[in-house]
């Protein structure tokens, strides 16, 4: 399998030029404002270093005040001293306001810098807090009345088949009609129902001892009926 050709992407080739030829006019002019040595040369570096710090920072969260504020001071400076270096300004005798803007630079990149890097223009969402569910949960009367069995009718007095005939007294007393009481609950009930008499020195009453229990008024009086 053939390799393919070399070729030259003229816009690389081109980007290269021109931050050369703007790496060399931003290097004169530092150097002509009186940073000569090591110091001209880190101008340029600082100026394109800001420069891509706020360009990366727009394609990456996309448009920001901020961003576009740095990107548009770096751009300036860069611009300014390809302007600078081609005889507007006496080179040789550089102005005032020339040098307290090379000499301010550092500060001001560096606080450009720092923005850029530690700063965040999206607020995320806080997340919903959901309380959490409690373990034991009191059991809702009303619930409760619903899903209780439905109490049997009392059984109404038979009439006498004949006037003059008197109904007869039953002889052993009729058991409340209601719903059937697990004997564990009968238990629980009682046990309820002896410690509510040794702290008031008085028996539970139906409401007390339905409220304890977190059960309906139907299935309560039922067990107060046993426990009697």
């Amino acid at each position: 399998m053939a390799r393919p050709a070399f070729r030259v992407d003229a816009v690389l080739v081109q980007a290269v030029i021109a931050g050369a030829l703007s790496f060399a006019h931003l290097h004169d002019l530092a150097d002509a404002a009186g940073q000569d040595g090591w110091k001209a040369w880190a101008y340029p570096i600082s100026v394109d270093l800001l420069l891509v710090a706020a360009w990366r920072r727009l394609r990456s969260e996309g448009p920001s005040r901020l961003a576009w504020y740095w990107f548009l001071i770096a751009l300036f400076a860069s611009l300014g001293a390809n302007v600078a270096t081609a005889g507007f300004l006496d080179l040789a005798h550089p102005p005032a306001w020339l040098r307290f803007g090379i000499a301010g630079w550092p500060a001001l990149a560096f606080l450009g810098g720092t923005l850029l890097a530690h700063s965040h223009t999206t607020e995320e969402p806080e997340p919903e807090t959901v309380p959490p569910a409690s373990a034991e949960q009191e059991p809702s009367p009303e619930v409760e009345r619903d899903t209780a069995p439905a109490s049997r009718p009392e059984p109404e007095p038979i009439a006498a088949a004949a006037e003059g005939i008197p109904e007869l007294a039953p002889s052993t007393p009729v058991a409340p009609v209601g719903p059937s009481v697990p004997a564990a609950l009968v238990d629980h009930a009682r046990k309820l129902a002896d410690d509510h008499q040794a702290r008031t020195g008085a028996r539970i009453d139906t409401d007390t001892l339905r409220a304890r229990l977190g059960v309906p008024p139907q299935l309560a009086e039922t067990i107060a009926a046993q426990l009697a």
